[in-house]
């Protein structure tokens, strides 16, 4: 593994979010040791555009220095920089300011902007031409131009903390669909997707507020400290569980809850034409921390179709009485319906799971084997591409396959037991399924939920476990509307 320090700046667009896009991108092929503060940079005379946000950044990575190169050229471009002209505003900028011990770039020495941010991290960092220490060298170079930057502008005042009028405390109180791009772990590779957060604390009855403003700075910082983890891609929970973490220890809440929503692909082929595509599902994941521990779930939403039982039956009574009168043996009769597929009507369905387990057993959960519990539990999976080959397989496996809505929560219930069957009686699932009705103007609902332990209680004994676990117990929290 080669060692690397790297300066990345922006001044175009959202730049503290163009420069955590290019720390996320590079750490698919490299490890991110540290990052440094982000530095408020006034832009170098004649360059265009607003002021500059600045890190550096230290990295260990198995490419070549020229390789390496490369891969900063083309994080570049996947950022959004189209040019290369010099003194050009841009919304991402990299620059490799040593590798190794053989590399150092040739213009270090009069860059404040990049001297200051390696500073923090590589003091010890020493310039061949002149044999002075990066540190010694910021040290001794004017200011001006280059600030840390401040979290926020800080005043006395705090009506936050002061006394309500009326002194009652709030189960909840923070921030909802808070948009973020964030690169997660999904079927083992590195994916970009747009999330949605929401995040809250308890308020205790002398507060009068929770620092509203404060949660967009906490997603920011959580995802730099997963960020700069060992592990190479993120999973989702690590992400929320470091902001529960962090909602704890800056608004010093007894606890507080995090989750997010966020729709991610997978690459599927139709059924028969082997047509390849990408389906797009709903991954959730929801956190709670407390002072002593986080607790969590993911889960998926998928949707699929359902064909209707009743009706079928229905149908299959009628024709069976049809092809009575026009002369079928009732034996002949029954052996074509049972040779055909009957008709009825279909309903478009969407399914969700949710899995809740210990850290010791977090690695277990894939999101791509949820996806398929819920798609297997439905009549049919469906697809945005279909040719009619395709077409006549999914509705012919469908009529084959009727489901009540209820049939699909069962469905998904006793799948997930049996593709987690080595997991803990304590291990928590939620299933739920929603059909669009096609010939009513209603939609239909069913859910379950409990531990594993208490879903396999009923399975051995054949009675029905009255009061079983439901999410808010099982997170030890109180799960309301808005976290649903």
């Amino acid at each position: 593994m080669h060692q690397a320090h790297i300066g990345i700046g922006s001044n175009l667009g959202d730049r503290q979010g163009n420069i955590l896009a290019a720390l996320q991108r590079l750490r698919r092929t490299c490890e991110i040791v540290a990052v440094s503060s982000f530095y408020e940079t006034d832009p170098a005379a004649g360059a265009q555009g607003p002021s500059f946000l600045n890190v550096a950044a230290a990295v260990r990575t198995p490419l070549e220095r020229a390789a390496f190169e490369k891969l900063s050229r083309d994080v570049e471009i996947a950022v959004g920089r189209a040019g290369k002209r010099p003194l050009q505003a841009r919304p991402i900028d990299i620059d490799v300011l040593n590798f190794d011990s053989d590399y150092v770039h040739p213009h270090l020495g009069a860059r404040a902007f990049n001297l200051i941010p390696l500073a923090e991290i590589a003091p010890d960092i020493v310039l061949p031409e002149t044999g002075v220490r990066v540190a010694d060298l910021a040290a001794s170079l004017p200011k001006n131009g280059v600030q840390k930057k401040a979290r926020a502008l800080h005043f006395s005042t705090n009506r936050q903390d002061e006394e309500p009028a009326v002194r009652i405390s709030l189960g909840r109180a923070g921030v909802s669909k808070v948009r973020r791009v964030i690169h997660v772990n999904v079927d083992g590779k590195a994916r970009t997707y747009n999330g949605e957060f929401t995040m809250v604390a308890d308020l205790a009855p002398d507060k009068s507020g929770i620092h509203m403003s404060r949660f967009g700075e906490i997603l920011e910082e959580a995802t730099l400290e997963v960020l700069a983890r060992q592990e190479r891609f993120p999973r989702i929970e690590a992400l929320v569980d470091a902001i529960a973490g962090e909602i704890i220890g800056s608004h010093q809440a007894i606890s507080a809850d995090v989750r997010v929503r966020a729709d991610f692909g997978l690459e599927r082929w139709t059924p028969v034409s082997g047509k390849r595509g990408e389906e797009t599902y709903t991954l959730v994941a929801i956190a709670r921390a407390d002072r002593s521990a986080t607790r969590r779930v993911i889960g998926i939403e998928a949707e699929g179709m359902t064909a209707c039982p009743c009706a079928q039956l229905m149908v299959r009574e009628h024709s069976l009485r049809e092809l009575e009168d026009v002369g079928f043996s009732a034996q002949d009769a029954l052996r074509a319906l049972d040779a055909l597929p009957v008709a009825t009507h279909n309903q478009r369905g969407r399914g969700a799971v949710l899995v809740g387990v210990d850290v010791r057993h977090q690695d277990a959960i894939q999101v791509e084997d949820l996806v398929e519990i819920v798609e297997n539990s439905m009549s049919s999976e469906t697809y945005d591409l279909l040719k009619r080959p395709d077409e006549f397989f999914i509705v012919n496996k469908a009529h084959h396959n009727p489901k009540f809505v209820e049939d699909v929560v069962r469905g998904i219930v006793a799948r997930a037991l049996e593709v987690y069957d080595d997991l803990p009686d304590e291990t928590f699932v939620a299933a739920s399924q929603t059909n669009y009705e096609s010939i009513h103007k209603h939609d239909v609902f069913a859910e379950a939920f409990g531990t594993f332990g208490e879903f396999r209680e009923e399975l051995r004994s054949g009675r029905h476990v009255a009061r079983k676990t439901d999410l808010a117990a099982w997170l030890r929290t109180v799960v309301s509307p808005i976290l649903l």
